[in-house]
């Protein structure tokens, strides 16, 4: 491609990327701030639970770890550029602690739109630290265990934290390299 046609793809692909978040974007501004809050809430006792129900050997990382952030809904939309975004709960020996935002950006061959639910678990207190003072982020080294029955078996933690996905709706294929960015705001 050549450089007169990239801005203009890249200009596309982003203004795509919104589009998931838009209709979201327009519910979550019909909220007030407690609305929403009390919703986000919902929606990440719900993950837990559905990952729960699914893979009940991943019930081992809830007990053993220092702390694990749940993103209930994230949505992750593009064609070669992709962009994703969601909001969690971070949770520090069973207690909610604060909330936690992610941003996804990859590039490679990729098409589709999707949603997921993440879990991270930290194994030990320097990985929630790192977490906490926003100097956390994963790169293409580290991956997530699709949550199926047992999957949470063979899983184990990498540089101190472990990663589980559950895909909710649509689908990407994708071959693609990215990062994943995280900010954290204390306080319930």
């Amino acid at each position: 491609m050549t450089k007169r046609y990239l801005l203009p793809a890249l200009m596309v692909v982003l203004s795509c990327a919104l589009i998931p978040n838009y209709a979201s974007a327009q519910d979550d501004k019909k909220m007030s701030p407690a609305e929403y809050r009390a919703q986000l809430t919902k929606d990440v006792q719900s993950a837990i639970t559905r990952m729960r129900k699914t893979d009940p050997s991943m019930e081992r990382f809830f007990k053993d770890s220092v702390g694990y952030v749940v993103f209930a809904r994230v949505g992750k939309f593009g064609f070669i550029f992709a962009g994703g975004h969601g909001d969690g709960e971070v949770f520090e020996k069973g207690a909610m602690i604060g909330t936690a935002s992610i941003t996804i950006a990859t590039v490679g061959f990729q098409v589709g739109a999707q949603e997921f639910s993440e879990i991270i678990f930290f194994q030990n207190q320097a990985a929630l630290d790192n977490f906490k003072q926003n100097r956390f982020e994963f790169t293409a080294n580290i991956s997530a265990v699709i949550v199926t029955a047992g999957a949470g078996k063979a899983a184990n933690y990498r540089d101190g934290v472990a990663v589980f996905a559950l895909p909710t709706a649509g689908a990407m294929a994708e071959l693609a390299l990215g990062t994943q960015k995280f900010s954290f705001k204390p306080g319930k």
